[in-house]
């Protein structure tokens, strides 16, 4: 016995654990208000029935304390005919003990109205809580579930973005980016390198032309000649 309890207990736990798993909060609230609302529904309805007894209630309140009036007069004058001698004492006085028989009954009536009426308005009163309640628990249950649907919307958008920052191999990239650096730095080099190779080229072609450029120009020694004439001239060798 004591093992079918145990297994029971734990048949119900893995119950409740399963159901705790496939409800959704944000569905099971929606699901909650849709139940006030039918509750409201059938709240009101009986509100407006309830409250329709009571105003019926009150009319045959009205209509058995008129009535009772009505036969307490004419037992009255049934009672002052008999005083002017319209009718015998003794059947005025048989008609008005009937008139009043019927009084009596209305004015039962009266008070089981009353007394029924009076229900009446305290179950109004009940209900009219019970309809205000509903409404404020609808109320707070949407905006409840508003907040919850818009904390939902948050919290998977979170898990959704630190679950994209928790894939990045941040050493894998940063590896890369080393890498990147690298092979730019080394094709920096090499353009450098291109460079001063060019540079180079210049220079030993200026160096060249430098050494191959040593003579006088024609117009140097065409200047040197004229000069060299004048100077023999001058001294008479010519």
């Amino acid at each position: 016995m004591g093992i079918l309890k145990r297994l029971g207990r734990i048949f119900n736990a893995e119950s409740n654990a399963a159901i705790d798993k496939l409800e959704d909060p944000i569905k099971m609230t929606d699901q909650g208000v849709r139940e006030l609302k039918v509750d409201l529904d059938n709240s009101i309805r009986a509100l407006a029935e309830v409250k329709a007894l009571a105003i019926r209630s009150r009319s045959e309140i009205n209509a058995s304390k008129a009535k009772a009036q009505e036969w307490e007069n004419k037992a009255i004058l049934l009672i002052q005919k008999a005083e002017t001698g319209e009718i015998s004492v003794e059947e005025a006085d048989r008609l008005a003990t009937a008139a009043l028989q019927k009084k009596e009954e209305e004015m039962a009536n009266y008070n089981l109205n009353l007394k029924n009426s009076q229900q009446f308005d305290a179950n109004v009163s009940k209900l009219e809580s019970n309809v205000k309640l509903i409404k404020n628990n609808i109320s707070k249950w949407e905006n409840e579930a508003k907040m919850l649907k818009a904390r939902a919307k948050v919290s998977e958008a979170t898990v959704h973005v630190n679950k994209q920052l928790a894939n990045v191999d941040s050493n894998g990239t940063m590896a890369m980016l080393e890498k990147m650096k690298e092979r730019v730095e080394q094709q920096e080099a090499l353009s450098q390198s291109y460079v001063e190779i060019v540079d180079g080229n210049k220079g030993l072609d200026t160096e060249i032309d430098s050494v191959l450029n040593t003579g006088s120009s024609p117009s140097l020694d065409a200047l040197k000649a004229k000069l060299s004439q004048s100077k023999a001239i001058t001294d008479g060798t010519i």
